[in-house]
């Protein structure tokens, strides 16, 4: 065989144009080929979706300071935690004072006067 395309002297060559219903069925294989990859692919967005949920759904929660110091005498307005700080805003001899706490450790880390 000098021609890699021809098959043999009945058959057709292998460059030759599609019949209509070969290329019918092409058409309905990559369609099928399509369907089942999709469906493959939506299973492993689901299978990562639900690690990903495990492991943000067990994650511990972040830890808090059990207790803060304030000066004596202060009376506490309001407080929040917020953003990795405990927000304390109190009064002290008729001064509004908010007050700054390290989440974790409690220790004071700013204090701004309200006038």
């Amino acid at each position: 065989m000098d021609n890699p395309n021809e098959t043999g002297p009945s058959e057709q060559k292998a460059d030759a144009p599609l019949t209509p219903e070969a290329l019918a069925m092409l058409g309905k294989a990559r369609r099928s080929f399509g369907i089942s990859i999709s469906i493959l692919l939506l299973g492993f967005m689901a299978i990562g979706f639900a690690l990903v949920y495990r492991v943000m759904r067990d994650a511990p929660p972040p830890s808090v300071a059990e207790a803060v110091t304030l000066p004596a005498g202060a009376s506490v307005l309001a407080a929040s935690v917020n953003q990795g700080a405990i927000n304390v805003t109190y009064t002290l001899n008729g001064r509004t004072v908010l007050a700054l706490f390290d989440q974790e450790t409690g220790e004071l880390t700013r204090t701004v006067a309200i006038d």
